[in-house]
């Protein structure tokens, strides 16, 4: 299960995930994340209370930053775990996607 918490600030849209991205909830990021690519030119992912990531939840990520470069849009992840960050790593994901500390994404 995943919990996703929208704001609107400065010109971006972030959305606070919290829970599990596994396969009974990357659809749900999917929809709002999608969504929010159609009509927003910067959308952050904050990873700060996500703990766990699946395969189902990579691809979310990578539909996500397919669809803000087709766009023009920016995709960034900021706050992620060491955990979550290793998973990055291997998977070669942390080579496509924009991944910031939160200092760095609020500017």
């Amino acid at each position: 299960m995943i919990s996703i918490n929208k704001v609107k600030e400065d010109g971006r849209v972030v959305l606070f995930l919290s829970g599990r991205l596994d396969t009974a909830s990357a659809a749900d990021l999917q929809s709002v994340l999608l969504d929010e690519l159609d009509s927003e030119k910067n959308v952050v992912l904050d990873f700060m209370n996500v703990e766990y990531i699946s395969s189902a939840g990579l691809r979310v990520l990578l539909l996500g930053e397919k669809k803000a470069i087709k766009t023009g849009a920016k995709q960034t992840l900021t706050n992620v775990s060491e955990d979550i960050m290793e998973v990055l790593r291997i998977t070669g994901f942390s080579n496509i996607l924009t991944i910031l500390p939160m200092e760095e994404a609020v500017q």
